[in-house]
């Protein structure tokens, strides 16, 4: 992770802060719930449960913007989803991995809408391609932001063309990988004197790697682990 230019937000490197603990203690969510029609199901029904991640501390005087993200779950032969290393010279969360998405514009209808329209302006993913599943509880990132997670599923043979000025890169990780806690990790440090703590799920990601080259690490962490937590415990409730 490279610094982010506001001064307001913390700089360090959350690879170099350890691991408090991995919750290998928790089962993974079973297989036959990782499929399309299964989400669908369970959107339609969803179950009682309680997110575990909803607001951060906050580390911004920023005032609150809305937001949404979308959770593009590719319908390829396992579900994969879809994830974008984010540009450095951003003024917030550069170079972090994230969900397509970003602060809601006045012209948009809904959540629903901006994560769509974000999606599509930041990686180029048509909307013809997208069946939205529905909505995450809001998060509440430490920069400021209230997110709305959409989730959906995309149908395969679209061509993404990632927006330079915001997108690094794009790649997929396996649904199943994220939602096994046995690679969910728990950090915690201080920053200005109150305490923050969040998870982390790296996946070394084999479709980076070339001739004469290494594994890339993609380091998920902060709010996107965090939204990712509260889907599995959407998904294991």
């Amino acid at each position: 992770m490279k610094p982010v230019k506001s001064s307001s937000l913390p700089v360090f490197d959350p690879r170099s802060i350890p691991v408090l603990g991995i919750d290998s203690h928790l089962a993974g969510v079973a297989p036959d719930r990782l499929t399309p029609q299964a989400l669908r199901d369970r959107f339609r029904h969803p179950p009682m449960w309680v997110p575990e991640h909803s607001v951060e501390t906050s580390f911004s005087g920023r005032t609150p913007a809305l937001a949404a993200v979308l959770l593009p779950l590719v319908m390829r032969d396992e579900l994969t989803l879809l994830l974008t290393e984010r540009s450095t010279n951003l003024s917030t969360h550069s170079g972090q991995i994230a969900f397509p998405g970003g602060r809601t514009d006045d012209t948009d209808q809904d959540a629903v809408d901006t994560a769509l329209r974000e999606a599509h302006e930041e990686i180029a993913l048509p909307r013809h391609h997208v069946e939205v599943l529905g909505t995450l509880p809001t998060y509440v990132t430490g920069s400021a932001f209230i997110i709305t997670p959409v989730v959906a599923l995309v149908r395969p043979g679209f061509q993404l063309h990632p927006n330079p000025g915001e997108v690094a890169d794009v790649f997929e990780v396996p649904l199943r990988f994220l939602m096994n806690p046995a690679h969910h990790r728990r950090h915690e440090t201080e920053f200005n004197g109150v305490l923050r703590q969040w998870l982390s799920m790296p996946y070394s990601d084999p479709m980076s790697q070339t001739a004469g080259s290494e594994i890339t690490e993609r380091y998920i962490w902060g709010a996107t682990a965090g939204m990712l937590r509260n889907f599995y415990r959407f998904l294991s409730a």
